[in-house]
């Protein structure tokens, strides 16, 4: 389904950054009864040729979900600035026995390969289970001539492994995928694994999907909450992806455990020959730092990034920086910029080091900003939410940001809209973000441990 994309232009100027700013509105949702999604949540992705995709939690096709199962979108941009909206896949179009054997409700973004195949997960879908059904992870595939359909694989059904009263391979995923230099797929659930946390069905553990002559097999990296009894001293609940070093290594963050209060963890993970090991890092007690959820961001020196939702100086969250040595350091939001953040940082270290990134709620209109903060602690607000009537330009956002070859920023609004269904918007800037990244490239150490 194609629709010509809902512009919305409004100039603002931002203290704090040369120059301006400019806001558009690339394209409003306009949900379930249109076909073509609502609510997306996650971040979006790049294709070589520059189309942008991402998904959304509600919306797409009715059959078995209130309000839509999820849908997959495509943003082409014309010779003319304008976008063109193309949902090139709807999830639980053909349910199975009341199941979405295809997956539904996804929650993160997506991740593409070379050949442009889309990798996600969703967080439900999937046979049914005991505990209903668990999420899966999914491939979408170009078509094979120009007009023609996108084809949909699910690579993996969680809940597939039962002993003992727990789902070894996890269940639950809410984690951005990652993709090695040899395609191999890494994630996260938010539940399931061998762990044993009080009061819940595992803790969620890491794994790795490996991709041999005969599909794709899953391997679980880390079980979480195997270390404290049921305290969970090693992190449960990570709601993020994992983001690869130079080295091999693997980062995230767990939104809860890490110590006796549970405030939450940033955790690396090691290779080795004997598989992979686990080290804690506990946030930092004196920043007060709460519940992170959002991916980690690794700068050119190792330094490690991202957000936590709750807490800091004023208990409405912020970013914090660990660095190589340990040290640690965090910028707290206190609600008129920004409250809340629910994804990880944008780096940019050409010049010192600025972090970008969307708060979920605060700001002028208490409906989220986009920030850039030099470090260690110089904010600007680049834009406030529902600063148009009716939150046109949208609000709450979600999902991190991404950047395209000139440094515009791109993003989602989980509501706001002509239709309250969220917006997918850009602001473009003077190209001081050419060279952003999230995670490094090199993947040299993993693979020759995988040899």
């Amino acid at each position: 389904m194609k629709k010509a994309a809902y512009v919305a232009l409004v100039t603002v100027l931002v203290c704090g950054v040369a120059g301006a700013q400019q806001y558009n509105v690339l394209y409003t949702f306009q949900g379930v009864q249109a076909g073509d999604g609502s609510n997306p949540l996650g971040n979006l992705v790049f294709d070589s040729a520059g189309n942008i995709y991402g998904t959304t939690w509600s919306g797409g096709s009715s059959n078995g979900c209130f309000g839509g199962c999820g849908a997959v979108f495509k943003l082409s941009s014309g010779s003319d600035g304008s976008w063109t909206e193309t949902t090139i896949y709807q999830f639980c179009t053909s349910p199975v026995n009341g199941a979405c054997l295809d997956g539904s409700r996804p929650a993160a973004g997506l991740v593409v390969d070379a050949a442009g195949n889309l990798y996600g997960t969703t967080t439900a879908g999937g046979p049914l289970r005991s505990v209903g059904d668990c999420g899966t992870v999914f491939e979408l595939s170009p078509p094979s001539s120009p007009g023609g359909s996108w084809t949909e694989a699910v690579l993996y059904d969680f809940c597939s492994v039962y002993v003992n009263g727990h789902y070894l391979d996890g269940l639950l995923p809410y984690s951005q995928l990652s993709l090695d230099g040899s395609g191999n797929l890494y994630g996260t659930t938010s539940a399931g694994g061998s762990g044993s946390p009080k009061n819940n069905n595992g803790a969620g553990v890491a794994f790795e999907l490996i991709h041999g002559p005969n599909g794709w097999t899953e391997s679980i990296l880390y079980n979480f909450c195997s270390v404290g009894n049921g305290i969970c001293l090693d992190g449960q609940l990570p709601m993020a992806g994992m983001t690869f070093d130079q080295n091999g290594n693997l980062y995230g963050t767990t939104q809860e455990g890490g110590d006796f209060q549970g405030r939450g963890t940033l955790y690396l993970l090691t290779p080795g020959s004997r598989g992979w090991t686990e080290t804690v890092m506990a946030l930092s007690k004196q920043s007060g730092a709460l519940f992170p959820l959002g991916a980690v961001s690794i700068d050119r020196l190792g330094n490690r990034y991202s957000t936590f939702s709750s807490g800091g100086q004023y208990g409405f969250g912020g970013v914090f920086k660990i660095g190589r040595q340990g040290e640690r350091s965090a910028f707290s939001f206190n609600g008129s910029n920004g409250y809340s953040p629910t994804a990880g940082v944008l780096l940019n270290s050409t010049q010192g080091i600025a972090l970008y990134g969307t708060t979920s709620e605060g700001g002028t209109n208490q409906s989220g900003v986009v920030f850039k903060i030099t470090v260690p602690s110089n904010e600007s607000i680049l834009y406030n939410f529902c600063s148009q009537p009716n939150c046109a330009d949208g609000a709450i956002p979600t999902g991190a940001l991404v950047a395209d070859k000139l440094g515009n920023l791109y993003g989602t609004t989980k509501l706001g809209g002509v239709s309250d269904n969220g917006v997918v918007f850009e602001i473009m800037q003077s190209g001081e973000l050419a060279h952003l990244s999230r995670s490094a490239p090199a993947r040299q150490k993993l693979l020759a441990l995988k040899k």
